[in-house]
């Protein structure tokens, strides 16, 4: 749950700390009653319920199960007053250590050698530290404990763990975030919570008013996140360009307004300048909550749908009239979507990139054809699944998209070594290629892309009788090729 400055110490794997479940380990555990010499005890703060043990850290703890006992001020034990899940993990910031503490550590550890670091190449050291270590640092003393919450390394919070009750630990954080500049966090620019399965909308509301220079926001499998909390956040937190909200299904809608069917005036110029959207799995998404979409968030560049069954081609229509810069679209098993669904891509002309289609078997060659001649600059295309398609329209895309890099064609059984020449022929920087379950494949079509695609570097025969002589001189001519297959002669 800590957040470091990725942009200042410049390393991709730096920017952040989590909080994980686990975080209580080794020496950390509950006793069931408090030890007499708190002050001093190392587990002290982990009773910090019921005395008032000053301790620097954001911690997490485990609560108690429903038939272990609490302790009380008056020392005696109690059952719980509620029932709590077993492994029930919370968060808590506690007061910076006193200056006797710090006296005490000076005398024990006057010594050490890491006390003569000047406080940026200290910083820099904590950039590199999980959120269990770094909360363990702020323990040590109050100069650790300052350089621990510095601003600096908190701009991300990660919270990780189905058990993590993670609304409460957004609530504390950001109130501890905002203590030098009150309600507000001005530093906080990504939340992750992704598979927090016990956040719910209350964790949202605290994030949207406390943080409006949020950016990134993941919530992937958090169930409980509603379209009121989505609401919240794009109204609140208008510089928010990246939005995970997969396998939510009570997202139905992104919008400005709390109905769907309002239709924003462009006199107004209230958009949502989300860039990056991700609504995979959000299985009650419909055309009307995909219309509205569409309509308050036109600067989209990259959008996935996949699995959401409920669309159709209509909604597709929506994006290209209002999402002219999408580069990136996913629409893997969503199966009402047919070759009509694929003219309306189509329109948007030569910005698309990326396009998955992956078994939506209504698509046949008719609506492949439409890609292929409005989107000449397709990079990747995976239509596995897709039987209707066939060498006349993996043909025609071969040659209207010379620029494909990626091509997943795996179970379509009507491709053959025909549709593999045109494409070795025209596509000359091919560097993945999938054919996992076409029968019809022979050593001609794999001889020909060995000739015609030397940057080949991955191959997916799986499950193709192909002879293991056509394996070898793809291997020979494409040298930097991964192939994968299930023919034992070739090894």
């Amino acid at each position: 749950m800590g957040a470091n400055n990725g942009k200042q110490y410049g390393s991709e794997g730096k920017g952040s700390s989590s909080i994980s479940s686990d975080v209580s380990s080794g020496t950390d555990h509950t006793p069931t009653k408090a030890p007499r010499n708190a002050a001093t005890s190392e587990d002290s703060d982990l009773s910090m319920r019921t005395l008032s043990t000053p301790s620097p850290a954001l911690i997490l703890i485990p609560s108690p199960s429903p038939l272990s006992p609490q302790t009380v001020p008056n020392g005696h034990e109690s059952p719980s007053p509620s029932p709590t899940i077993p492994g029930e993990t919370v968060a808590l910031v506690h007061a910076p250590p006193g200056t006797q503490g710090c006296k005490r550590s000076s005398k024990t550890h006057h010594t050490v050698l890491i006390d003569f670091l000047p406080d940026p190449v200290l910083l820099q050291v904590f950039a590199h530290l999980s959120t269990p270590q770094l909360c363990r640092c702020a323990r040590v003393c109050r100069r650790w404990y300052n350089l621990a919450w510095d601003p600096r390394l908190w701009r991300t919070i990660r919270l990780t763990g189905e058990s993590l009750y993670a609304d409460r630990a957004l609530k504390i954080l950001t109130h501890r975030l905002c203590q030098d500049t009150p309600n507000v966090c001005l530093t906080l620019e990504t939340v992750v919570t992704s598979g927090c399965r016990r956040l719910s909308d209350r964790g949202l509301h605290v994030v949207a008013q406390s943080c409006p220079e949020l950016r990134h926001l993941e919530v992937a499998g958090c169930y409980n996140v509603s379209n009121e909390a989505v609401f919240d956040v794009v109204s609140r937190c208008p510089n928010l360009e990246h939005l995970d909200v997969s396998g939510c299904p009570k997202v139905t809608c992104i919008s400005l307004t709390q109905e769907t069917s309002v239709q924003l005036s462009p006199i107004h110029g209230q958009q949502i300048g989300l860039r990056y959207l991700d609504m995979s799995d959000c299985v009650s998404l419909e055309d009307e909550g995909l219309r509205a979409i569409a309509s308050h968030c036109p600067r989209l560049t990259h959008l996935y749908l996949r699995r959401c069954s409920r669309l159709t081609d209509e909604a597709l229509r929506q994006l290209a009239l209002h999402c002219p810069a999408l580069r990136e679209l996913s629409l893997s098993d969503c199966r009402l979507m047919g070759d009509f669904g694929l003219r309306e891509v189509a329109r948007l002309e030569g910005r698309l990139r990326y396009l998955s289609v992956a078994h939506c078997t209504r698509i046949t060659d008719v609506g492949l054809r439409y890609v292929a001649r409005y989107c000449p600059r397709l990079r990747y295309l995976n239509a596995r699944g897709c039987e209707g398609l066939t060498d006349q329209g993996l043909g025609h895309l071969a040659r209207s998209c010379p620029r494909l890099r990626s091509l997943d064609v795996g179970r379509c059984p009507l491709v053959s070594d025909m549709g593999l020449e045109v494409l070795a022929h025209c596509c000359l920087g091919l560097r993945r290629l999938s054919l996992r379950g076409c029968e019809s494949i022979t050593g001609r079509g794999l001889r020909a892309l060995a000739s015609g695609c030397p940057e080949l570097q991955m191959l997916n025969v799986q499950e193709c009788e192909v002879p293991p002589e056509a394996l070898r001189l793809v291997r020979r001519h494409c040298r930097r090729c991964v192939i994968e297959h299930t023919i034992p002669a070739f090894y």
